[in-house]
């Protein structure tokens, strides 16, 4: 071949390579419409389900993930027009309203609405589900591997018993953790009362020498090897360990449970809300909701999808309490200035 055919066909080859490129994963180029970028909890999606929505679609999906809602908040507000679509707590969901950092969401072009139970839609934090819409639910408890210890665990109560010295891996969550020495002391999570949380945070020194890890990403790992003997963690967690380890057993505190739910928002500025849109559509199917809920065993508020779920995880009473059980939790609000109270108590009991 001549070596003006030669450079012509590399020249073809260059612009073909170069068009691929613009035409493929270049998660960077905010313009790119084929671009989801979404912001979740860790270990909270199944990496089938974005392979296969990115399938059906076309759309790169971008994933980022975070351990607390915190976390999540402090992202968002220093990198606006970052995210299409994130998750958030339902106390979270009221603060982002707000603090105006949420988009509303076109309700019209979104489709599977009508699979989510009523009692996890227009709550209080979203009346009108104007902002956000139900993806997970559940609660924090406690896990117990019954081979470690040789005592009832009942209670919050009970974390505090010396023979758990260093031997209890907790969530990396100020608000759920502070919650425990809260309902210890009969008051609630959602305490306001200065001289209260003062005394919560005494309790929470008493409880550090008990504590080996904090771990809101995967604290089941530590349960299910044996390293530690007691775990408060999130129900699905516990109902991942008790898969691989029989030994687990889930203990509802008498004081009550903390109850949460998560749901998909849209922050401010969304480069594609409309794929944020499809992406929930997609998310919100029966059979995808399954497909997550079988990965990670949360509490579904997706009806359809809990009618096609195995019987052992819509059997499991730390995935779906009786409704005593789930009458007497609380769910977190959000307590306003005094947060920055939580906050410094928080960080004085993780330096400690």
């Amino acid at each position: 071949m001549k070596k003006s055919s030669v450079l012509k066909m590399l020249i073809i080859l260059l612009v073909i390579a170069s068009t691929l490129t613009g035409c493929g994963k270049d998660k960077s180029k905010e313009d790119d419409s084929n671009v989801l970028n979404l912001f979740n909890w860790s270990e909270y999606l199944p990496q089938e389900l974005i392979d296969q929505f990115e399938e059906e679609t076309g759309i790169v999906v971008n994933y980022n993930t975070y351990s607390s809602n915190e976390e999540m908040l402090a992202k968002i507000m220093t990198a606006p027009g970052t995210y299409d679509l994130a998750v958030s707590t339902d106390y979270m969901v009221d603060i982002m309203i707000k603090q105006n950092l949420l988009e509303e969401i076109d309700l019209d072009a979104v489709e599977g609405e009508e699979n989510m139970g009523e009692s996890y839609m227009n709550l209080s934090f979203d009346p009108e589900n104007k902002y956000s819409l139900p993806y997970m639910a559940g609660s924090a408890l406690i896990a117990v591997n019954t081979k470690k210890i040789d005592f009832e665990i009942e209670s919050y109560e009970d974390l505090w018993d010396s023979r758990l010295k260093d031997n209890i891996v907790v969530l990396d969550d100020q608000r759920a953790v502070m919650g425990v020495a809260l309902k210890k002391l009969g008051r609630s999570i959602n305490e306001t009362d200065p001289a209260v949380l003062d005394q919560a945070a005494k309790e929470l020194a008493t409880l550090k020498p008990n504590i080996k890890v904090f771990d809101s990403d995967s604290p089941k790992s530590l349960l299910i090897s044996g390293e530690v003997a007691v775990g408060y963690v999130w129900n699905g967690e516990a109902a991942l360990a008790q898969q691989e380890n029989p030994d687990i057993k889930i203990v509802m505190p008498k004081e009550g449970l903390y109850l949460w739910q998560d749901n998909f928002v849209i922050p401010k500025g969304a480069p594609h809300k409309e794929n944020a849109e499809l992406f929930m559509s997609f998310m919100m199917r029966p059979e995808n909701s399954k497909i997550c809920a079988d990965n990670f065993p949360y509490t579904n508020p997706n009806t359809k999808a809990v009618e096609l779920l195995d019987e052992s995880i819509k059997s499991n009473k730390g995935v779906y309490p009786d409704k005593e059980v789930y009458e007497q939790g609380e769910f977190l609000k959000d307590v306003g200035e005094t947060t920055v109270i939580y906050d410094k108590i928080w960080t004085d009991f993780k330096q400690q």
